[in-house]
């Protein structure tokens, strides 16, 4: 085993070798970090009426947790419902898009009578788009600079002046990983950045992929996976010619929570979710 075990090691790459450093440094800092959440005691909820029943207590704060699901299923609704109910709260809340504008995003919650414009004005809800592909060129630059050390020395986001985050939303991770096409080791390297970044600002983040509508896999690598606290599906899954929603909190670090796929309805008010109605159907089954 010693043996194959060097063998391994050797016909890995420089950059595979960095990557795995990288985790083996980072694995004792998530552990740690899921301790003092559990001591901590504070927890955020959501908002959504029937979503925080499944929850003891709710999401420990500063986490960081994947929306996962598919075309339709929801995703940027649970979050932008989220962001609304503790922007109202006075904290302050951010919303990072890499595909739709600021104005559309507005629009669906002035769609759903959340009144956002107050809220932005008062300074608890940003509303902001980023390209993907400048985040490529700087992990690029950074990389050359570094003459492969893979030395990534700066924040992988720059917030505007003055704009501490409590609570995040990145729509989408996997726009970011398709502005890496070709990169996958690049990639890789910023979203381990990444996280320790909201870690370190100890904000909450919701991070959103897109998934089939019955994913087996919740994140484009599988790192974003290993990294994070939480990971809440969506579903819109198939019966006949109409769809039926559905969600499950698959996994949440520091907390308890209910183990099962739940009825979710989405009206022109947003997300109502009912924790006593089991989905029974066998999700595995249907198709996409």
């Amino acid at each position: 085993m010693a043996a194959l075990h060097k063998k391994i090691e050797k016909s890995a790459s420089p950059l595979q070798a960095e990557i795995k450093k990288q985790r083996k440094h980072l694995l004792p800092i998530l552990k740690t970090t899921e301790t003092q959440k559990r001591h901590t005691g504070t927890f955020l909820t959501t908002g959504i009426p029937g979503f925080d029943d499944l929850f003891e207590h709710g999401i420990p704060k500063g986490n960081t947790v994947i929306i996962a699901g598919g075309t339709g299923s929801g995703k940027t609704i649970f979050c932008l419902q989220t962001l609304i109910n503790h922007a109202r709260k006075g904290e302050k809340c951010l919303y990072m898009s890499f595909e739709e504008s600021e104005t559309r995003l507005i629009k669906h919650m002035e769609d759903f009578g959340w009144d956002p414009q107050p809220l932005i004005k008062k300074g608890t809800l940003l509303v902001r788009r980023f390209n993907p592909f400048e985040i490529t060129r700087s992990v690029d630059a950074l990389l050359l600079k570094a003459k492969g050390e893979l030395l990534i020395d700066i924040e992988p986001i720059i917030f505007p002046d003055g704009f501490i985050p409590e609570v995040i939303v990145l729509d989408s991770l996997t726009a970011i990983a398709s502005a890496f096409t070709d990169k996958e080791d690049s990639y890789r390297i910023y979203i381990e950045q990444l996280f320790r970044f909201f870690e370190q600002l100890n904000a909450t983040a919701f991070l959103v992929t897109e998934t089939e509508q019955v994913p087996k896999i919740f994140s484009a690598s599988g790192v974003e996976e290993f990294l994070a606290d939480g990971v809440i599906v969506l579903y819109a899954i198939k019966h006949g010619n109409t769809r039926e929603n559905a969600v499950e909190v698959l996994k949440m670090r520091g907390e308890k929570h209910q183990k099962k796929i739940v009825a979710m309805q989405i009206s022109d008010k947003g997300i109502t979710v009912y924790p006593e109605q089991e989905v029974f159907n066998s999700v595995e089954k249907n198709d996409a």
